[in-house]
């Protein structure tokens, strides 16, 4: 051993038997895993070793006997230019495995979970910092990690290597919202400029150049469609139903229900409805649809509207005039998406945080170049139909709305509304905050797994081929 350097914002957080491993061990700072330009450059610098070795927790980590040897072995079978572990954290003085996910082209996300251990082959970073410029206070790490995947493996190690003691828990939600967190308005300006310059590199940024849409291209008996797949959601359908049949609106207008065989009274509550000529109760006859198959189901009816729009069970419209709002969007700005804006409210109707969900990130020039960076659109969606018939939605039942979005931005212009159209109910039965990490693992392995393919499409796109 003796090839690395650590890094780490306290000393003391280091078991002074294991301090032994390192040729050097540096105190550095860092707030939340946030660092400039100036500390990438300071850390290069002062290692004259093969390997650095960052740790960015706040609480005591311990080496596994023999871990710096493999995580130094594996480096270079590998060539990693960063390497991460899996690890073990102690909660409530239990002992838990913190499994990890894959890096991939798409894993654009600046808080992509690497556990609090980076292990990097140093000369890769001194080659990096030649052509740093110093302009980013806050995404220098995340720069580094970018620019390090455009030439070099990024290395998931899916072996429980280290231990850190019990940490302050993030819920998944807090994770998710993070970006439109106003007090990280700055943060994130740099994370999407770092993001931008990444895609440039990789020749995967789109100009702000888009397919017109035809409006006249086929003829519909409704003007508009509101979309709702369910399954067992007796306590919250109803409200779904009448915030859409209570829409004021100056065209013809139908809601169409898909019910994936619910079983505890939805079904019920659905034919209520029957008699309202504009509701359109539909029973899929197979069993393997998700939300996203679902979806498919109902757009490629002959009674869908010319423009589909999302509505989940669980949610309701902020008010009487959104179907009309989101429609005049589609003409106005001339797009074949449209996403609003919602709040987040309890079932009393009251605002819980972080209250209102705007996108305000998004901007015409960048917004389908940024929306590689973060992990959803926003709420409302709605779609264009003859289009969405062209492309289909994947059939999933998380991340579907998201890579349908991508792929219309891919060619398409997609259209914003910042006023407050949609109330997102959170509960218990639908909240992400309450999924475990081994469902949040798979849920993020696939969104990026979806930005990869887009990626790879938009290379295409700019290569020619």
């Amino acid at each position: 051993m003796k090839q690395i350097t650590c890094f780490l914002p306290d000393k003391q957080l280091l078991d002074s038997k294991q301090s032994v491993y390192f040729h050097e061990i540096i105190e550095i700072s860092m707030i939340d895993n946030v660092m400039s330009d100036a500390i990438i450059q300071c850390i290069a610098n002062r290692s004259m070793t093969e390997y650095i070795l960052l740790y960015t927790g706040k609480t005591p980590v311990s080496f596994s006997t023999f871990s710096l040897e493999r995580m130094e072995q594996i480096a270079i079978d590998s060539g990693a230019g960063l390497l991460y572990a899996d690890y073990y954290e102690i909660k409530n003085g239990n002992r838990q495995k913190h499994p990890l996910i894959d890096y991939q082209q798409g894993s654009l996300r600046d808080d992509f979970d690497f556990g609090h251990v980076y292990f990097f082959k140093t000369q890769v970073i001194k080659e990096i910092i030649q052509t740093t410029n110093g302009i980013y206070s806050f995404a220098g790490l995340y720069d580094l990690r970018l620019r390090i995947s455009e030439n070099h493996p990024i290395v998931h190690l899916n072996e429980y290597l280290y231990t850190v003691s019990e940490t302050q828990t993030i819920s998944s939600e807090e994770k998710q919202f993070a970006y439109v967190n106003p007090k990280n308005r700055e943060v994130q300006i740099e994370m999407e400029k770092a993001c931008t310059e990444h895609l440039k590199s990789i020749r995967a940024y789109l100009n702000p150049e888009f397919k017109q849409v035809n409006f006249e291209e086929s003829d519909f008996d409704f003007e508009a469609s509101v979309i709702i797949p369910v399954r067992n959601r007796v306590n919250t359908i109803e409200d779904a139903i009448l915030s859409v049949l209570q829409q004021e609106t100056t065209f013809p207008y139908n809601l169409i229900i898909i019910d994936n065989h619910s079983t505890d009274g939805t079904s019920d509550i659905i034919r209520k409805y029957a008699s309202d000529r504009r509701v359109l109760h539909l029973i899929p006859s197979g069993t393997d649809l998700n939300i996203g198959g679902c979806w498919n189901f109902a757009i490629h009816h002959p009674l869908c509207g010319k423009f589909a729009v999302q509505l989940d069970s669980d949610d309701l419209y902020a008010s009487p005039n959104t179907l009309a709002l989101v429609v005049n969007a589609f003409y106005q700005q001339q797009c074949a998406m449209v996403v609003g804006t919602y709040k987040m409210v309890n079932f009393k109707l009251e605002t819980i945080p972080p209250g209102i969900i705007d996108h305000k990130e998004w901007t015409l020039e960048n917004g389908r170049n940024n929306a590689l960076r973060i992990n959803g659109l926003g709420a409302p969606r709605a779609f264009y139909t003859p289009l969405l018939r062209k492309l289909n939605l994947p059939n999933t039942s998380y991340g579907e709305d998201y890579a349908i979005g991508l792929r219309i931005s891919r060619k398409y212009q997609i259209g914003r509304i910042y006023d407050v159209l949609y109330l997102c109910r959170r509960w218990e039965g639908n909240s992400d905050a309450s999924a475990g990490l081994e469902k949040m693992n798979g849920f993020n392995s696939y969104k990026d797994r979806i930005r990869t393919w887009e990626i790879q499409a938009r290379i295409k796109i700019n290569t020619n081929i």
